[in-house]
């Protein structure tokens, strides 16, 4: 499951549910929101093989945003979501 949430007023933008998730579907559900509400300063994500793929990192890059990842064992900073 891949929950977008603004962490500024906790609501959630989108929601994507699938067995797998591919960096293409990170990218797509994340595009809506940039798209509807602009682009962020910064995308905060947790160290999965789906947001660190250099497709995801590189197109978060295009649109003028940054990443900041969750150091791992550091689920109470993904509390929303976790």
């Amino acid at each position: 499951m891949l929950n977008i949430v603004d962490e500024f007023t906790h609501e959630c933008l989108a929601i994507r549910i699938a067995r797998k998730l591919k960096s293409t579907d990170v990218i797509d559900v994340l595009s809506d929101p940039f798209i509807l509400r602009g682009v962020p300063g910064h995308v905060r994500t947790d160290n999965g093989p789906e947001f660190v793929a250099k497709a995801v990192q590189e197109w978060i890059a295009t649109v003028g945003a940054k990443t900041a990842y969750i150091p791992l064992g550091s689920l109470w900073e993904n509390g929303f979501i976790e």
